[in-house]
């Protein structure tokens, strides 16, 4: 289940949004695979807890992405395509069983100097850094610490910041991420891990470190996650 109600928390993606970019993981990951006819509608919409209207608006972004066809008086059958449109294109954590939707918690919102053992990114000496903890489909999956080039924004306010900070990027400040490189080795968890986190302080998990690049081939931003493997995995698909 999805929700309790047809409401979304601020900065959430609405929720016919959330069920679209839900089920895009899940046929991404082959947990619907080519061909599979879903639910009928009205079972569906029960099974995820919202309305058949909100349902169809979700099929409906499917169809127009091609990943799904509605044949009348037959159902919705998953169509896969290699590279569909989504909003997490780029966010590479999944549950270990495959899929998840992705939900963000922000626990801190900071301006300062950039710290030196970064990359370099940016032409400011400062950034933004933005604390969240990641969640799979409500499971506490990741911590991420990011830092987004001061120029790109001369204010920024927590509560106004979007579950996808690539889209909160493009639609309030005109920066759009076209590529990322992600290295990943291992880190100890910084001390602002929150309890809510299954791991403590200190612990070494697996850890990325990517840097985002905008639409003028330009480092706009760095980030640091740390995931927890018994939970999460990190999956790159080529196709």
């Amino acid at each position: 289940m999805i929700a309790d109600t047809e409401s979304v928390a601020p900065g959430a993606l609405p929720l016919y949004l959330q069920i679209s970019e839900m089920l895009i993981r899940d046929i991404a990951a082959g947990r619907l695979a080519d061909g599979v006819r879903l639910s009928p509608e009205r079972e569906m919409a029960a099974q995820l807890g919202i309305s058949i209207g909100t349902l169809r608006r979700a099929l409906a972004d499917l169809t127009e992405k091609g990943l799904l066809e509605r044949i009348q008086g037959s159902g919705n059958y998953v169509r896969q395509q290699p590279a569909p449109k989504s909003v997490y294109a780029l966010f590479r954590l999944e549950l270990t069983e495959g899929g998840g939707l992705p939900t963000a918690e922000v626990l801190d919102l900071g301006h300062g100097p950039k710290p030196q053992d970064l990359p370099e990114f940016g032409t400011d000496t400062h950034a933004w850094r933005i604390r969240r903890l990641r969640r799979l489909s409500g499971v506490p999956a990741a911590i991420e610490e990011i830092f987004l080039d001061a120029s790109y924004a001369a204010q920024m306010r927590a509560n106004a910041l979007s579950e996808s900070l690539y889209l909160y990027y493009r639609d309030h400040l005109g920066l759009w991420i076209q590529r990322a490189e992600d290295r990943i080795d291992q880190g100890p968890l910084p001390p602002w891990t929150p309890l809510a986190f299954p791991v403590r302080p200190g612990t070494l998990l697996p850890r990325i470190t990517r840097i985002s690049w905008s639409q003028h081939n330009t480092r706009a931003e760095v980030s640091r996650s740390w995931y927890d493997p018994a939970r999460v995995q990190y999956v790159a698909r080529l196709k």
